[in-house]
């Protein structure tokens, strides 16, 4: 039996690599919160223009209207009437994005995040290690290997970018379980 805080805010994170449902699962608790009427508000960051400039959507185009933010105090400022801030792509925010989490939770307001944990070198993130520790709900999600077919919590790059944002779908990324997948620079 999982009990949620009662008169509390609390922190959520959703990670996993790409293509796991992250942005869906992200979508789906939101939903359940409009339907319970409570005040939903959604953001991400600017970089992630890849289906919507309005939207957050999910690979398999599921959507819901947000916000797009340069900075993680914009977050704060237009969350003063919500009771539940959900934050998709969070690996694209710098650091300040932890205590800005921390002060929604701390007024009282559920946090939903959602990120990828790891980039395509296999390394943790921007700041979703940090959001991983200080969440009070946790869940990392598998995508399915598109080599093998066994559960994935890789994402490989496909392309030739060395950069570690590269913003892309399939044109440029793969879910990979642990056997299948190849670290930049390493040939099996």
């Amino acid at each position: 039996m999982t009990l949620t805080p009662i008169n509390s805010g609390w922190i959520e994170v959703i990670c996993g690599s790409m293509f796991s449902g992250k942005t869906e699962e992200l979508i789906r608790r939101l939903r359940r919160a409009q339907i319970a009427k409570m005040q939903t508000i959604i953001f991400k960051p600017r970089i992630d223009s890849r289906y919507s400039d309005t939207h957050i959507v999910s690979h398999n185009q599921l959507k819901l209207e947000s916000h797009i933010v340069d900075s993680p105090l914009d977050i704060l400022t237009l969350s003063i009437n919500a009771a539940v801030v959900a934050i998709d792509e969070a690996q694209f925010f710098d650091n300040s994005i932890l205590d800005i989490c921390k002060t929604l939770a701390n007024q009282g307001k559920r946090v939903v995040v959602a990120g990828l944990d790891t980039d395509y070198r296999g390394i943790p993130f921007g700041p979703m290690p940090h959001l991983m520790c200080e969440a009070d709900y946790l869940d990392k999600l598998r995508a399915i290997c598109v080599q093998c077919g066994n559960p994935a919590t890789y994402t490989q790059r496909t392309s030739a970018d060395a950069e570690q944002i590269v913003v892309g779908e399939l044109d440029k990324y793969e879910a990979r379980c642990r056997n299948c997948y190849e670290p930049p620079g390493e040939i099996k």
